[in-house]
C-alpha cells in the first residue's frame, strides 16, 4: 500500500465536512482504507479531534494569518488546523507532527505552501502561551456554534456549561451483555479473564461500561453475538417499553437496528417489525440480526405514511426512535455541531409530530408507545410530547416525567450514557 499522508487525509475530510455539510461517518470509512491498518486510529483521531476542538484551531488561525486561504488553497486552511490540533492536543512529538503536517501540503498537489504552513505552526509555538490565555477568556472556549449555546443556556440555564463540557470529552465505551447467552456478571468475569475491566450500569440491566475502550473483536464472544456495542442512554428504552414474547412490536426509525435486536434479546418470541426510512441504512440491521442470529421483518417505509408499510396491522407496542438534531450524542459525532443549523430544530420537530401523530392509530387499545430521541432540546422533546398529548385523547403519559414537563431528560456524562429523551404513552 503506498503511503499516505494522514495530515492532508485528515484535512479533506474535515473540509468536506465543513463546506459540503457531508457526514463524517460517511467520509470517514472510505479515507481509512487507504492508509495501514496502525494508521486507522490516528486518521480517527486527528478528524474527531479537530471537528471537536474546531472553533479553537480556527479561532487560532484568525489570529496568525492575515488572510484567509480561499478557493482551491482552502484544504491548506484545514491542513493547518491538523497541525494546530497535533501541537495543543495529541502526544504527538512536535518535530514530527510539524514535519508529516508540512509534508501534506506536496500530498494536495501544493507543495509551493509548505513554508507558509512552516511558518505558521512554528509560530504558533513561540506564541503558544498567550493565544491559549486570550482564548480561555472567549466564548469561543466552549467549543460549540453560537445558536447551540444560546439553545443550551435557554433549556439548561443552571447546566449549560456542564452539557458543553461533556460535549466535548472523548465518549465512553458501552456495551450491551446479551442476556440469552449470559449474564451481565458472568460476562464481566469472562472480560476480566480476557484481561479488562468493566462497571455495571446501575439502572440498566444489561449495560457494562469499559474501563477504556477497546476493539470488538477482543470483546469475549463478540461474533458469537454475546455483546453488542451501544451507549447505555439507548439501552434505556427497554426499561419503558417493556417488551413481551408473543406481542407484535414495531421499531419505527430501527435502523442501524441496536435497539431492534435488543428488543429480541429481552423477548426472543416476539415479532417485530423493523422500518427505517434509509435503505442503505437498513444494510446495519440485515448485519445486526444476522451477527446475533436473529429474525425480524425489516421493511423501507416512511414513518409518516404506515398504510404503505403496514397496512391496517396494530402493533401491542411501538418504539419510535424519532429523527432528531442528536444534539445529545455530539462526543460521538462532534461534526453534528457543525452540520445542524438553528432552523433544523423547527423543521425536525414538525416531522416528529407528524409521525407521532400518523403512527399512533397503528397502536392498539392498551398498547405502550415511547417516543425516545437523542436530543437535549425541549423542542423535540417535552415541548413535542406536551404538544401531542393536548391533541391526543387517548394518550397518556406513564411513568416518566409529569404532565407539565413530561418525558425523561437524560444528559450527557463523562462516565454516564448520551444525551436522551424518553416519553412512555399508553393508549386508552
Amino acid at each position: 500500500m503506498k503511503k499516505q499522508n494522514l495530515r492532508s487525509l485528515a484535512a479533506q475530510a474535515v473540509e468536506q465536512v465543513v463546506e459540503q455539510g457531508k457526514s463524517l461517518s460517511n467520509i470517514l470509512p472510505p479515507l481509512q482504507q487507504k492508509v495501514s491498518d496502525k494508521d486507522k486510529a490516528l486518521l480517527q483521531e486527528l478528524c474527531f479531534g479537530v471537528l471537536r476542538t474546531l472553533s479553537q484551531l480556527e479561532w487560532l488561525i484568525n489570529k496568525l494569518m492575515s488572510r484567509p486561504m480561499t478557493g482551491k488553497q482552502r484544504t491548506v486552511h484545514y491542513l493547518i488546523m491538523v497541525g494546530f490540533y497535533q501541537l495543543l492536543h495529541t502526544r504527538i512529538p512536535p518535530h514530527a507532527a510539524l514535519a508529516e503536517t508540512v509534508e501534506g501540503a506536496v500530498a494536495i498537489k501544493r507543495p509551493q505552501l509548505k513554508g507558509l504552513i512552516n511558518g505558521v505552526l512554528r509560530q504558533f509555538q513561540r506564541q503558544q502561551e498567550e493565544l491559549l490565555a486570550e482564548f480561555n477568556q472567549s466564548e469561543i472556549r466552549f467549543l460549540h456554534p453560537g445558536w447551540l449555546l444560546t439553545r443550551l443556556k435557554k433549556a439548561y440555564p443552571q447546566q449549560w456549561q456542564e452539557i458543553a463540557d461533556a460535549n466535548n470529552q472523548r465518549p465512553p465505551m458501552w456495551l450491551r451483555v446479551n442476556r440469552n447467552h449470559h449474564t451481565r456478571e458472568a460476562w464481566l468475569a469472562l472480560l476480566e479473564e480476557a484481561g479488562m475491566s468493566g462497571y455495571a450500569h446501575e439502572a440498566y440491566p444489561d449495560a457494562v461500561r469499559l474501563a477504556s475502550p477497546a476493539p470488538v473483536h477482543a470483546l469475549p464472544g463478540f461474533e458469537e453475538g454475546w455483546v453488542t456495542v451501544q451507549d447505555a442512554s439507548a439501552q434505556g428504552c427497554m426499561t419503558w417499553l417493556e417488551p413481551k414474547n408473543g406481542e407484535q412490536i414495531l421499531d419505527l426509525c430501527a435502523a442501524p437496528g441496536g435497539k431492534t435486536t435488543h428488543i429480541l434479546e429481552v423477548a426472543p418470541q416476539a415479532n417485530v417489525m423493523a422500518v427505517d426510512v434509509d435503505e442503505q441504512r437498513l444494510s446495519r440491521v440485515y448485519d445486526n440480526l444476522k451477527r446475533l442470529g436473529m429474525k425480524a421483518q425489516v421493511k423501507q417505509g416512511d414513518g409518516r405514511k404506515p398504510a404503505e408499510w403496514c397496512g391496517e396491522t396494530q402493533f401491542d407496542r411501538i418504539l419510535l426512535d424519532a429523527p432528531c438534531s442528536a444534539t445529545g450524542v455530539i462526543r460521538r459525532h462532534p461534526d453534528i455541531k457543525w452540520l445542524r443549523r438553528d432552523r433544523d430544530i423547527k423543521e425536525l420537530a414538525q416531522l416528529q409530530s407528524e409521525i407521532l401523530d400518523a403512527i399512533w392509530p397503528h397502536l392498539k387499545s392498551g398498547g405502550t408507545l415511547v417516543y425516545a430521541t437523542c436530543s437535549i432540546l425541549p423542542e423535540e422533546n417535552s415541548q413535542q410530547i406536551a404538544a401531542f398529548l393536548e391533541r391526543t385523547p387517548d394518550a397518556a403519559l406513564r411513568d416518566t416525567g409529569t404532565p407539565e414537563r413530561p418525558g425523561q431528560q437524560n444528559l450527557p456524562g463523562a462516565e454516564e450514557g448520551d444525551g436522551f429523551f424518553y416519553a412512555k404513552l399508553i393508549k386508552e
